[in-house]
């Protein structure tokens, strides 16, 4: 080894060193806001101490500390639900259809939620060919939350009881709308796809002059930077929740739901939520 290449490796222990020691501080020193903890993190990772993944679910780390369910739940026009008086002929397509694994049973309307049906009991039943089946006999109870409860809180409630799906109910006692632990996860890890999944397209995407296809998931806020627009985002956060909201329920593909003189196509949707829109802008 030359002079110079030790010098450079002692440099480079040195930096690491250094930064490590500034990373250990953050935890001793007085408490500091999340503004300067983001930016020592940041700049850890341009220095090579953190990898991208690594940043990114700190920073969703941080982020879901702050949420509440509302801000990350399945909203009630896009809940994928089973009626009580379904039989197993009934609930074995929304089961295949839906790929979820859980499921809100309802009465005649989304208000009156009466327990949660897991998938893998009704496969049991179908399997051993139950000729007497009773929805009501399998379902189990459901977890209810105010949708003001801190998204950080849930999740340690969710790890602890190994319920994996709660009911968001709002101030006046109606269903909001749902929450899963993977949601969650999904806030901390990013989108969580298995391999059969879809690559997702750019959140905005370009197809012509003057036309657009959207993520659902783009908040409200961000088209409205994007756009010049002044959609309210102080009720619906994501432009897909405002969308399904507008039609009173979860509109399918190809349809079309007007927005305050905006006209949006529902470019894909699937039995739980909207999943691109289109929209053509003067």
């Amino acid at each position: 080894m030359t002079e110079d290449q030790s010098r450079n490796d002692v440099d480079q222990e040195n930096q690491k060193t250094s930064w490590l020691s500034k990373l250990a501080n953050l935890f001793t020193d007085e408490p500091q806001n999340r503004t300067d903890l983001i930016a020592i993190l940041t700049e850890a990772h341009e220095n090579g101490l953190l990898d991208a993944d690594a940043l990114n679910m700190m920073k969703g780390a941080l982020k879901v500390s702050e949420l509440q369910v509302r801000q990350v739940m399945v909203p009630r026009a896009q809940m994928v639900v089973v009626p009580n008086t379904a039989d197993i002929e009934a609930v074995l397509p929304i089961i295949v259809e839906s790929g979820h694994s859980r499921f809100p049973v309802v009465g005649e309307d989304k208000d009156e939620i009466e327990g949660i049906l897991l998938a893998k009991d009704v496969l049991k039943s179908f399997v051993k060919g139950e000729d007497d089946f009773k929805l009501s006999e399998i379902i189990r109870p459901a977890v209810v939350i105010p949708e003001s409860k801190q998204v950080n809180i849930l999740l340690n409630e969710f790890r602890t009881s190994h319920n994996h799906m709660a009911i968001i109910i709002d101030e006046y006692g109606g269903v909001a709308g749902l929450v899963t632990i993977e949601d969650i996860l999904e806030e901390i890890v990013g989108d969580i796809d298995d391999e059969y999944d879809d690559q997702e397209d750019p959140y905005v995407l370009k197809i012509k002059e003057n036309l657009y296809r959207i993520n659902a998931l783009t908040t409200i806020a961000d088209f409205n930077e994007q756009f010049d627009f002044q959609f309210d985002d102080s009720e619906y956060d994501t432009l897909g929740g405002m969308v399904a909201s507008y039609a009173g329920r979860l509109p399918e593909t190809g349809e079309q739901v007007e927005v305050d003189e905006l006209l949006f196509k529902i470019a894909k949707a699937d039995k739980r939520r909207i999943e691109f829109l289109e929209v053509e802008l003067s």
